[in-house]
């Protein structure tokens, strides 16, 4: 747990936070919504379309991992999966996606699986 010091070198900043969680959110409800053309196109059915979704959604959030918070965490020197710095939670990066781009993703294979088996 950083301590103070840490705090007064490295602050948090509320606003900074916000807007990670806010570029997360769109770019994980933009994906779902790709993964659900993908799924409807392919012709995916229950568990298969899910299983899909649960997969990309897990490599996405890895790659913006990778891509943004990684190289500056370990620079600093901090665990390898800590992201409480930059979003409001620890799990945040990890488990919003998959939660927040559900309706859209369902959306979207519902759709695009009736224009192509129609």
């Amino acid at each position: 747990m950083p301590s103070e010091q840490d705090y007064q070198i490295r602050p948090i900043v509320p606003d900074s936070v916000v807007h990670n969680t806010k570029v997360l959110s769109n770019l994980q409800s933009l994906t779902a919504s790709l993964f659900g053309v993908a799924a409807g196109i392919l012709g995916l059915e229950s568990y298969g379309g899910f299983l899909v979704y649960i997969l990309f959604s897990s490599i996405t959030a890895l790659m913006f991992y990778s891509l943004q918070v990684a190289p500056e965490s370990l620079a600093e020197g901090r665990p390898l999966f800590s992201t409480g710095r930059y979003f409001t939670g620890a799990l945040d990066l990890w488990t919003s996606g998959i939660l927040n781009g559900l309706s859209g993703f369902i959306l979207t294979w519902t759709l695009f699986y009736g224009l192509v088996r129609a």
